[in-house]
């Protein structure tokens, strides 16, 4: 480590960003201004920790990190929202279709 690291302002490549109290708060306002939301959680991977992916009755969607499987399933019992585990499940089909229309409006 040499001298000045404390100091850097960007993290060190090779270090993971963990769940934050804003991506908590951002999952909760998503879910609560839309309807049929469903929780699908994603297993860490040697580039991000764990990720929970909500699912609207329509197929928008938004991803963010969580501190483990366990609190992902906490969170999600504690909005009443069904959570499934996308490693075994998959993701639903109206998510696929929503990112589809997205992309041929030229949205994303």
């Amino acid at each position: 480590m040499g001298l000045f690291d404390r100091f850097r302002r960007k993290p060190r490549p090779g270090v993971l960003r963990t769940a934050s109290n804003q991506d908590t708060s951002h999952l909760e306002k998503w879910a609560a201004s839309r309807q049929g939301v469903e929780a699908y959680v994603e297993p860490k991977t040697t580039v991000t920790e764990t990720t929970v992916v909500l699912v609207a009755h329509d197929g928008e969607w938004t991803r963010r990190r969580v501190a483990s499987p366990d609190a992902a399933r906490s969170f999600a019992r504690k909005l009443g929202m069904p959570i499934y585990d996308a490693g075994i499940v998959g993701y639903p089909k109206r998510m696929r279709d929503y990112s589809a229309r997205k992309k041929a409006a030229g949205d994303l």
